[in-house]
C-alpha cells in the first residue's frame, strides 16, 4: 500500500469539503449497487448539508496530498463513538484505506471507548472489515423498506496492567 498520512480534515475549506463531498457519493454509489439500495442518505445529500452535520472528519491522504478516503464519527451521550461513515475513493479500493483509517481510530483516539457502526447487510466487504477489526455483528434492523442494516459495536480494549 501507499504510503498514507491520516489528518484531520477541515470541510470549512472550499477543496476539502468538495472532495470528501465527491469521494463520499461515490463510494455511496457503489455501496448502494452492492445492497439493490439506492436511498442511502448520504448518497443523496448536498454539500452543504453535509457540512452541516455535526462531525468530526479525518482523511487518509498521499503524500502527493490525494484524499484516498475519510471517516466521520460522531460522540454519542452514552459515551460511545458512533462512526457515521467510512468511504474509499473507487480509485483507491483494495488498498487498505479503510482499514487503516478504521485501526487509527480504534488504537489512537478512541482505545477507551465503545465503537459502533452500521452498514448494508448485503456490502459483504464492510461486513468483513468490521468483523476482521474485532467488532461485534449486532441485531440487523430495516430502517426503510427494502434496506436491511447491519450494526456492528467494539467493546473497549482491555485496561492494559
Amino acid at each position: 500500500m501507499p504510503s498514507l498520512l491520516i489528518r484531520p480534515l477541515d470541510l470549512a475549506d472550499e477543496a476539502t469539503a468538495g472532495t470528501v463531498h465527491r469521494i463520499g457519493r461515490t463510494a455511496y454509489a457503489v455501496e448502494a449497487g452492492l445492497i439493490g439500495f439506492d436511498g442511502i442518505p448520504a448518497l443523496h445529500e448536498s454539500l452543504d448539508e453535509m457540512r452541516a452535520r455535526p462531525l468530526r472528519w479525518l482523511g487518509a491522504v498521499s503524500g502527493e496530498g490525494v484524499l484516498a478516503g475519510f471517516l466521520a464519527w460522531e460522540e454519542e451521550p452514552d459515551g460511545a463513538v458512533g462512526v457515521d461513515r467510512l468511504c474509499v475513493d473507487p480509485a483507491w479500493f483494495r488498498r487498505g484505506v479503510a482499514s487503516l483509517l478504521l485501526r487509527h481510530v480504534l488504537a489512537e483516539l478512541f482505545p477507551d471507548r465503545r465503537v459502533e457502526v452500521t452498514t448494508g447487510a448485503e456490502n459483504a466487504p464492510a461486513v468483513t472489515l468490521y468483523e476482521r477489526l474485532g467488532f461485534l455483528r449486532g441485531p440487523d434492523f430495516s430502517p426503510a423498506p427494502g434496506l436491511r442494516m447491519a450494526s456492528f459495536g467494539r467493546p473497549p480494549a482491555p485496561a492494559r496492567g
